[in-house]
């Protein structure tokens, strides 16, 4: 793969075995785990893969050192995707020294059981280590999203590997819009740290930055400005664009045909409208899109006297993200006992949200009453 950066090899892997990332976020389309070589007077590589891919990756690091061995690893972030490999290749390369900050030593002891004490090279933040023309600065950047986590600046070629930040979801050998999947695979691993982000994002905006090469998906390069802008706004949890994502959870159709009635009434009067079922929609799609967008209404059921799980775990998802600076408005639904709007709001505690005054109440069925609150809902939510 050619990069932008002088003397940069890409040596990663495309993962088209794994189903659920982390666990929990389906990747159809695959993930890929970056790593890079940088050829110098003394050579880096620059993090390593998933354990499965280890063959792989080690064929593809021997293949780009053509004979040489290389000096340095580089180890930005512990998380098994990207360290799994490393003892393999501390084996495979014995002279090469093992690079991180303390913390990330501290890790290597508890997954290896060895902290490389014969050959460690251990980093400040702010720190350089030089190659010979390539001059590796380290910028801490903890929390995003683990407490060890670096990214390393190459001033000659002023590119950041930049571990997790600016990743996204896919193989490389897809093609696929870059926002959708960075934007999912953002809010639901780093969402939570938008502090952290910022304050990394404080300390790149001093660098003089032409490329980002991230631990997973695409190598950025060229014009900057959309990536930086996004992760901006993400980081400060500011809804991208102007609309209204209507998320639903329906037993037998009643409350569905309630947020369609809403849905409606809202594309009538000009506002762009999305639709997520909270019981059958990828979770972490519907998180990012509720993030994405300025307005949200959650259409939930009073089940046995709580939350219809799928709203809960919804709600669960939004606020230990930080949910905050939206419009949200409820419909709620319940044949005897409809509480489902009290419920859904005080699950969002205390988020800084701007909750809208109209709340629809369905008893059992829609009515002239309940159709009534939703076109007042609707004139709410567009004002």
């Amino acid at each position: 793969m050619n990069l932008s950066a002088k003397d940069t090899f890409y040596v990663g892997v495309n993962d088209h075995i794994t189903d659920l990332f982390e666990g929990i976020y389906r990747v159809p389309r695959g993930m890929a785990y970056n790593s890079y070589v940088i050829m110098d007077e003394k050579i880096a590589v620059m993090d390593a893969v998933d354990e499965y891919f280890g063959d792989e990756w080690l064929s593809n690091i021997e293949a780009v050192l053509g004979g040489r061995l290389p000096d340095y690893i580089v180890i930005q972030h512990m998380e098994p995707d990207h360290s799994a490999n490393a003892l393999r290749f501390a084996e495979k390369y014995p002279s090469a020294k093992v690079v991180g900050n303390a913390k990330t030593f501290v890790m290597l002891k508890e997954y290896f059981g060895t902290d490389f004490a014969d050959r460690r090279v251990v980093v400040a933040d702010g720190e350089s280590l030089s190659l010979g023309r390539h001059e590796l600065r380290f910028v801490f950047a903890p929390m995003v999203h683990w407490p060890e986590v670096m990214v390393t600046y190459d001033a000659y070629t002023k590119t950041v590997f930049s571990a997790d930040g600016f990743g996204k979801f896919g193989a490389l050998d897809e093609e696929e819009p870059w926002e959708d999947e960075a934007r999912r695979y953002y809010i639901g691993i780093v969402g939570k740290y938008g502090k952290q982000v910022e304050a990394a994002l404080k300390k790149l905006s001093a660098l003089d930055i032409s490329n980002i090469y991230p631990l997973h998906g695409p190598m950025l390069e060229g014009d900057l400005s959309r990536y930086l802008g996004l992760y901006s706004t993400w980081a400060a949890y500011r809804p991208e664009e102007e609309g209204v994502v209507i998320a639903y959870a329906s037993v037998y159709g009643h409350t569905k045909k309630a947020a369609e009635l809403l849905a409606e009434e809202l594309t009538a009067l000009g506002a762009k409208v999305v639709m997520h079922d909270l019981a059958r929609d990828d979770r972490s799609v519907c998180v990012a899109d509720a993030f994405r967008y300025s307005s949200l209404v959650i259409a939930g059921i009073t089940y046995n006297a709580a939350l219809f799980p799928p709203v809960r775990e919804f709600i669960e998802n939004l606020t230990e993200r930080n949910f905050r600076s939206r419009r949200v408005g409820f419909i709620e639904n319940g044949t005897w006992a409809p509480v489902a709007a009290k419920l859904m709001r005080d699950r969002f505690g205390a988020c800084a949200l701007d909750y809208a005054s109209t709340v629809v109440t369905v008893r059992s069925a829609l009515s002239d009453d309940s159709r009534a609150q939703i076109s007042a809902l609707a004139q709410e939510l567009i004002k």
